[in-house]
């Protein structure tokens, strides 16, 4: 991505973001600090959906809404560091269902993870989120649509989707959402650090210092 471009994309995310008005103030209105990992052992959970080689070096860790404008934002610049760094960072994704019906768009997401469709269905998700996700109004059945342009069987998916392996899920990373005093969405980890300067560059500047580190001990 040359500079211009990542100039232009990072300044059409600040003023989505700022729209959203979701990632400087927590759920109540408050500023928040940065989060900070209480324990390491929480940000990561075995049955969190993972995007990139399981074993790099470098893992992102992102706590994110369906429903939050500035994940949806940050999602493109995600996918660009994850091509940038194929061999050397992968992203785990928590479920951070802040908005009113976000626990039924996590839900979707784990159906579609049992069918082995978890990223096409993330990416129609993130893509018509103007759609499907106004905030106080979503429009769910809209969202089981789009999963089903990107394959979803949604019949099976909506017979599954109560299930109490994904309603574990569910409760496991909302714990961890606590633990880790995770009270914005989009919060994301590198390795266990925080990103306390919030922004796509930023993230990618620790990514960046991460890989270099973890080529230089190889």
């Amino acid at each position: 991505m040359s500079k211009r471009v990542l100039v232009a994309l990072t300044a059409l995310f600040v003023v989505v973001a700022f729209a959203g008005g979701v990632f400087l103030y927590d759920r109540q209105g408050r500023e928040t600090a940065p989060a900070a990992a209480v324990n390491a052992s929480s940000l990561v959970r075995a049955h969190s959906p993972v995007i990139g080689p399981p074993e790099a070096p470098v893992t992102i860790v992102e706590f994110f809404d369906p429903m939050c404008e500035a994940c949806r934002a940050f999602y493109p610049f995600v996918k660009q560091i994850l091509a940038d760094y194929p061999k050397d960072v992968r992203l785990v994704l928590r479920y951070t269902p802040f908005h009113e019906g976000a626990d039924t768009a996590v839900r979707i997401l784990e159906t579609a993870r049992t069918q082995g469709r978890f990223e096409p269905v993330l990416e129609v998700l993130m893509e018509q989120q103007p759609v499907w996700a106004a905030h106080g109004a979503p429009d769910l059945d809209k969202a089981w649509g789009f999963a089903k342009v990107a394959g979803l069987q949604v019949q099976r998916a909506q017979a599954e989707a109560s299930s109490p392996e994904i309603t574990r899920v569910l409760e496991q990373d909302i714990a961890d959402v606590k633990a880790n005093n995770v009270q914005q969405t989009p919060t994301f980890f590198v390795n266990g650090k925080p990103l306390t300067n919030f922004g796509p560059q930023q993230l990618r500047d620790l990514v960046q210092k991460e890989v270099e580190q973890a080529r230089k001990g190889s």
